[in-house]
């Protein structure tokens, strides 16, 4: 099976070097994507024969991986009524984590998307420090893998959503201007910390690129192939997929987009430049055009949502600072996001973090602005949406990512996975 440049497995029937591995995980794809279908519309769809096809599910479903469903309606076959093939893997997940400025969370993700744990930390990982912050976030690791083996879950991989570069062959946060982090080992440190626990594969990637794989997975069954996702943390981030296939880039450094010289106010940015796009749009500069410094909302010690739902609360009771920066945030958003939308010509803009939570604000004027600034707006049609995930779309792109293994050879990752203890 191939994999995109994100890592995903892309579907393809595969040589007979690896059939097997291949086939199975193709179907696994299939259906992840697709959702339940008949054995017959997997035939179809892989163009593999009916009786291959039902070789592959009778041992995805020993493998725990699938299960029969309801019958099949609507695919037009004349006959006998099919039951479905879905996806069912309760027994595997896969566990994110994020360290990002002000919270370290993780969550655990079984084969079909479903939460079955969450735990969040509010934090000031800057003053903290790696050694400090490593240690929430192994005490967090400890509490998810606690609640796999109460449930009798085993996790396949472990996934480090990282607020900058990352090297995922060394487990290395390589360089984090928000955090003021370089070269910082995760993945060896989480393992001391939890030393006596046997631990699946740790790997470390850049949050706004898991993210983006969150989002994309979340509309790559209603045929979306071209998005683009953007994110409001502290920093601005986001990816880019097109043609189904993530754009990475040749140093594993694309969609940087908070670093894009787009304030004509030349303000200083932590990358060293001026007038970076974050300088407008991040989260840091709307609380300073939102609220003094003394108020609550600004207490970086206090729980993000809770601080924008206050401000929230405070625009729709009529609030003209907290109006006024949000008219600013939506000016300067759709600017950026005009320019990313004539370099990459989505079909969908998915906006998430904090953007997500003032979306009634900013929807509308963005995608204004976008019809406005647009090359060829008459042809080329690019909506503007919310995350399905809001602050947690890095997190849970941990999480699916971690589950990555169990497409590219379903049998093989299974028979890997030990206990653990």
């Amino acid at each position: 099976m191939r994999t995109d440049a994100a890592g995903l497995a892309r579907p393809r029937v595969t040589d007979r070097s690896s059939i097997r591995p291949g086939n199975l995980g193709l179907v696994l794809r299939l259906l992840r994507d697709g959702g339940p279908r008949s054995r017959t519309a997997l035939a179809e769809d892989t163009g593999l024969p009916k009786a291959t096809i039902s070789t592959l599910v009778n041992e995805l479903s020993d493998l725990g991986l699938v299960r029969e469903g309801d019958l099949v309606r609507g695919e037009g076959v004349i006959g006998r009524p099919r039951l479905a093939v879905e996806l069912d893997g309760r027994g595997v997940c896969g566990i994110g984590l994020e360290i990002n400025c002000d919270y370290v969370a993780t969550i655990v993700v079984d084969l079909r998307g479903r939460t079955v744990f969450e735990r969040r930390a509010a934090a000031d990982v800057p003053l903290l420090g790696p050694g400090g912050t490593l240690d929430i976030t192994a005490g967090l690791l400890e509490s998810a893998i606690a609640h796999t083996r109460a449930g009798g879950i085993t996790p396949v991989g472990i996934t480090v959503a990282a607020p900058g570069g990352a090297d995922p062959a060394t487990g290395t946060i390589t360089t984090s201007v928000n955090l003021d982090w370089h070269d910082v080992a995760v993945g060896g440190p989480l393992k001391e910390r939890l030393a006596g626990t046997v631990l699946p594969p740790v790997s470390v990637r850049n949050d706004a690129h898991l993210g983006t794989v969150a989002e994309y997975l979340a509309v790559a069954g209603d045929g979306v192939q071209d998005l683009v996702y953007v994110t409001g943390e502290v920093g601005v981030g986001g990816g880019v997929y097109n043609a189904g296939r993530f754009y990475h880039g040749a140093h594993d450094r694309a969609c940087e987009f908070g670093h894009m010289p787009v304030n004509p106010e030349p303000v200083p940015c932590v990358c060293g430049r001026l007038g970076c796009w974050e300088t407008m749009v991040g989260l840091g500069a709307f609380l300073k055009k939102a609220a003094d410094p003394t108020d609550t909302v600004r207490n970086t010690m206090t729980d993000r949502e809770q601080r924008l739902a206050e401000l929230h609360r405070r625009a729709g009771a009529g609030d003209e600072r907290v109006l006024g920066a949000l008219r600013d945030l939506a000016a300067g958003l759709g600017r950026g996001l005009s320019l990313i939308v004539d370099a990459f010509d989505p079909r969908l803009v998915v906006v998430g973090g904090y953007f997500h939570q003032f979306a009634d604000y900013l929807l509308e004027p963005v995608q204004r602005i976008l019809d406005e600034r647009t090359l060829a707006p008459a042809v080329t049609t690019c909506q503007v949406r919310p995350s399905t995930y809001m602050y947690t779309s890095a997190l849970r792109g941990a999480a699916q990512y971690a589950l990555e293994s169990i497409y590219q050879d379903p049998a093989g990752t299974m028979n890997r996975s030990p206990a653990l203890t």
